[in-house]
């Protein structure tokens, strides 16, 4: 039996966008002629898999078509959310459509991954389908490559989980890596009866009403619209809370693969100094007498720079009235002035600069220091520079 894929793609977004009103969905963002939405139903072409079926809402009905027309999925299903009720009953009402046997071995994964060596991970997938019961449920692991407070950890004996550690703080995170934690994907793999029965068992109240969500849904081309009224009497849980913490029969299966979740503009600053050779184009290198600077991508209210800090070269002192900005230091140690701060950092650091903040990057060393730049706001153009001071004569 091939594995059924479900993609959950109903979050908004708003970790990247947090004072604005219109945010984008992180899954429909174009980053460069691909969106994460995109790369996840590339994935799932795999001959491993069988057609996937889409946990979205009425929202994103529109764009979660058109993703599946550009990438030519004809054979889907949709299941539409008539309210916001994080992934339990999303996942539980995916599980419950008629169409997919008992024993359907299925696998969860969210609309908003970017996972690379899909190869390996695939491979992982199809070696532990004949371990699926019905009551246990496979987690993937990613290796950490850095102690991190964006991402939820767990415990593991002999591949039993252990024990979950939600985003912990960096010191703890240190701790947890040293005791071989790893990161927690938040991708599920196990049977629908699997599923089924840890909702009766541990979360009744949810599994009735997505029951009655899914037995009353109307189903007009290949989308079920669940039932409204039963739906939103269902408990609000992520599955994480309502199942995963609650059952003992919890398999992990680690992955050392390149992972990330894209959840962070530092996170989205690293992944395009990873692949920077191919945003790279001559014609947006731009030269200044602190350096140079080339534009990577310019996506919507959003700007993605790196910036190249010759040895003795200094900024001038600044301020923008229309956007933040998200450094990622990538190469030397740059000095840094964000308001009555002054400090310097080192690769691999970040730091935020909120709208309106005065700052200032200086390299007094002899190292070039390289800099990758997310600039975020409604305009984003050199005019938005307001300048205090500057060694090379620039202030008006």
């Amino acid at each position: 039996m091939k594995i059924r894929p479900v993609i959950l793609c109903g979050g908004a977004g708003t970790r990247l966008w947090p004072k604005q009103k219109k945010h984008q969905a992180k899954q429909f963002i174009n980053f460069g002629n691909w969106t994460l939405l995109g790369k996840t139903l590339e994935r799932v072409k795999a001959s491993i898999f069988d057609a996937p079926i889409i946990s979205t809402n009425a929202k994103y009905l529109r764009q979660v078509k058109q993703h599946l027309k550009k990438h030519k999925i004809r054979k889907y299903k949709i299941v539409l959310e008539p309210a916001k009720k994080n992934t339990a009953p999303a996942i539980l009402s995916t599980a419950l459509i008629k169409d997919i046997p008992n024993e359907q071995p299925l696998m969860f994964l969210a609309a908003d991954h970017l996972i690379e060596k899909v190869g390996l991970f695939n491979k992982a997938i199809k070696k532990n389908q004949k371990k699926l019961t019905q009551n246990n449920i496979f987690i993937f692991g990613i290796k950490p490559t850095m102690p991190s407070s964006e991402f939820g950890y767990f415990l593991t004996t002999n591949n039993k989980v252990t024990r979950f550690v939600e985003k912990p703080k960096e010191a703890k995170a240190k701790k947890i890596i040293s005791k071989k934690g790893y990161w927690n994907s938040g991708m599920f793999y196990l049977r629908k009866d699997s599923i089924i029965n840890n909702f009766k068992k541990y979360q009744p109240n949810i599994y009735r009403n997505c029951n009655k969500a899914v037995t009353k849904a109307k189903y007009k081309s290949n989308v079920y619209y669940l039932n409204k009224q039963a739906f939103t009497k269902a408990t609000a849980k992520s599955f994480d809370y309502a199942i995963l913490e609650k059952t003992k029969d919890i398999n992990a299966i680690k992955l050392d693969i390149p992972w990330s979740d894209l959840g962070s503009w530092k996170e989205i600053c690293k992944m395009y100094g990873r692949n920077k050779r191919h945003y790279y184009k001559k014609k947006n290198v731009f030269h200044r007498p602190w350096g140079s600077y080339v534009n990577l991508f310019n996506g919507k209210e959003f700007l993605i720079k790196e910036l190249y800090v010759k040895p003795k070269g200094i900024l001038s002192l600044q301020k923008h009235h229309h956007r933040a900005e998200h450094w990622v230091v990538t190469h030397g140690k740059p000095k840094i002035t964000l308001n009555k701060r002054y400090f310097t950092m080192k690769p691999d650091e970040t730091i935020f600069i909120p709208l309106g903040a005065i700052h200032r990057i200086e390299n007094p060393y002899k190292k070039p220091v390289k800099i990758i730049e997310a600039q975020v706001g409604s305009i984003l153009k050199e005019t938005d520079i307001v300048r205090y001071q500057d060694v090379y004569g620039r202030v008006k």
